[in-house]
């Protein structure tokens, strides 16, 4: 997963993980294997199917990872 205005927040997340993105902060879900499917829940906070396809012409090509901060993930 990447988020942030330039892409520029990254995480991966595995088997019953969970990662928050607020709303109306650019997304974008990404397979990182080649090989395996991609299997996730996305939830949203309202009804409305919201999606919106940006130009992000600035994108940051080095996202910061962002590591799990709690006692499950170390």
């Amino acid at each position: 997963m990447r988020w942030g205005e330039r892409l520029e927040f990254m995480a991966e997340a595995g088997r019953g993980d969970f990662i928050y993105v607020p709303p109306y902060v650019p997304r974008q879900e990404i397979n990182a294997s080649d090989e395996q499917a991609l299997s996730c829940v996305l939830v949203r906070s309202g009804q409305e199917p919201v999606v919106v396809n940006l130009d992000l012409p600035n994108v940051e090509l080095n996202s910061e990872e962002v590591r799990w901060v709690d006692s499950i993930h170390p």
